[in-house]
Parts: structure tokens; sequence; C-alpha cells
């Protein structure tokens, strides 16, 4: 062979390979909408509203220390929030429940199965105007008023006024409808007559707080005094029930929605929070899902009036009773 030919023939290969390269690089990526890594990006994520305080303040914490890595949280309510996650508009859903049967039989059938992670676990706290006298309330009572068996409010407190009991809910496809029918009221139906859906968790505080024949469902996030580190007081625009779990509501066997009494499970209305991860590739709502896990993030948490999931191996955060 020539020193001529072979030069042609190193050079058609070399042209062969470009032109391979240029081809491959032409092909999009198979999951091209994602191009987020474990610490940088945008991302969005969804959450029930119910959660914004908490999911806000972790949200600035993870910014700050990871300033490549940017997430728009998704506020809404908990059917919405697992319908954006089936459809692959968010990776990472805050939720008060694992996946149905169904649903996690979707994910299965693309050869997938998302993880379900305990965050931490809330407290339902009802709520009532200030110049409320009566604050002690059973289970049996709020199930007979939601149910519409009882309807005023001297059929609850006898010698109260007669006036019509208004139940506040923030949205009516939100997790605290969703807990009250499943667990308090075994799956029967809520009287709409009695009963107010508004669009936020915010707008029920203020409403109740100005309206005094209202009982308002909201977390107790909502409520705490942020002033007080201990989470012993809150807000002083509403008073908080004390809830029991007997027939009859007396000050020894109700409790309010305090950390204590909820790590007892003496708080009748306390729900869990879950984190639900479908994020094969390990991107940014991994990243996150993970932060969420670790020590501050779960000291934030506590600060918040939830009683943290997840405490690292030799480090105590202390509960303290009322």
């Amino acid at each position: 062979m020539t020193k001529n030919a072979f030069y042609i023939i190193v050079g058609l290969i070399i042209t062969s390979l470009g032109l391979v390269a240029t081809s491959c690089g032409d092909k999009k990526p198979k999951d091209e909408k994602w191009t987020d890594t474990y610490s940088s990006g945008a991302v969005k994520i969804a959450s029930d509203e119910s959660f914004s305080p908490i999911i806000d303040e972790e949200l600035a914490v993870f910014h700050n220390r990871y300033y490549k890595a940017q997430i728009t949280p998704i506020y809404t309510d908990e059917v919405t929030a697992l319908n954006l996650l089936m459809k692959d508009s968010v990776r990472l859903a805050i939720t008060t429940r694992k996946l149905k049967d169904e649903e996690m039989e979707f994910f299965h059938q693309k050869q997938f199965r998302p993880k379900e992670i305990l965050l931490a676990k809330d407290g339902l706290a009802l709520i009532v105007h200030k110049s409320q006298r009566d604050t002690l309330i059973s289970t049996n009572q709020l199930r007979d008023i939601l149910t519409g068996k009882r309807k005023y409010w001297d059929e609850v407190y006898p010698g109260a006024s007669s006036d019509p009991i208004i139940v506040v809910f923030d949205n009516p496809n939100s997790s605290t409808v969703q807990f009250v029918t499943d667990s308090i009221c075994y799956g029967k139906e809520l009287k709409a007559d009695n009963l107010m859906a508004l669009e936020k968790t915010k707008d029920v505080v203020d409403y109740v707080s100005t309206h005094p024949n209202t009982i308002g469902v909201v977390g107790v996030n909502w409520v705490g005094d942020r002033r007080d580190t201990l989470n012993l007081t809150f807000t002083k625009d509403v008073k908080i029930m004390s809830v029991s779990r007997q027939a009859e509501a007396k000050p020894a066997d109700s409790f309010k929605p305090f950390q204590y009494y909820l790590y007892t499970d003496e708080y009748p209305l306390s729900r869990p929070i879950y984190m639900i991860l479908s994020d094969p590739r390990r991107g940014l709502s991994w990243g996150f899902c993970n932060y969420l896990q670790t020590y501050i993030a779960q000291k934030v948490i506590l600060k918040a009036g939830l009683l943290p999931a997840i405490i690292q191996q030799g480090q105590e955060v202390e509960i303290k009773p009322y």
C-alpha cells in the first residue's frame, strides 16, 4: 500500500467516525426534560398545601446549602399533588398517605417502584374563635357534627348558644377532609349543610378568627406561636380545642396537639406525612428527599410543631410534655 493510499483510507475512517458521532449527538436524550442532578438544576415538587410553612423553611435552608439548585414547590390539594406525580410533572410529592394499590400498579407497569418515606407526624388542630368558652370535644361529638347529627352548639354543650356550628376546611380535596372522612367518620358522608371549604389553610385561620360560631380544621404548624421554641403555646387569634377519645370529653383525658402527645399517641387527630419519590435518575428531587431526612431538616420539623420521624443515631431531640 502506498503512503498516499494509506492517508486516504485513514481520512475516510476519521470522516466516517465524525459522521457517526454527529448523528449520535443529534439524538435527543431519552429523558430530556429532566436535566437536573443530585444537587443542581431546576425541578418542581408537589405538596399538600397544609404543609407549605414547613416546606418553605426546608427549601430556604436547602437552597442556601446548594446554591446551584432551584426547587419550586406546587402547593395544592393532595389529589392534585398525586396526579402530578403520576403524570411525571413532578417526581416528589408530600402527602399524608401512601400510594393506593392501583396507583402503585401504575408505576409497576412502567417497571418502576416509587419510594414511600415517612417524614413526620402531624396533628390536625381544631380551632375556634377566641370568645368560645367550651373547648373540650370528643371524637364522637366531632363525628356527630361532621355527619349532621348535631348541628347546633347547645346540642354539644348544654347551656351554650343555639347558633348553628359551621365546620371550615381548607379545600374539598384536601388531606384534612380525607382524614376526618376516613378516621373520624369511618367513611360516612360529610353533611354539606354545615360544612364550608375555602381555598387555603390561612383562609381557614382568618375566617375562624372573625366568626364565633365556627370550628376550623388545620394542620398544627399553622397555629403554633413561632416565638415559642418548645411549641407549648399557640397563636392568640384563635383557641385550640382539646380532643378526647372517650365518649365524654373531660380535662383529664382531652389533649391538644402538642408534640409530646403526638409522640405518646394520646392526641386522637394525628396523621403521618410521607415523601413519595418517583425519581429513577437520582436527580434533584432525590437530593431534596435525602436532605429532608437529615438531622438539620428534622430539627426544622421539630421547630414547626410536628413530630420528626427520623433522628440520626447519636443525636437526640428533647420533646417536653406540657
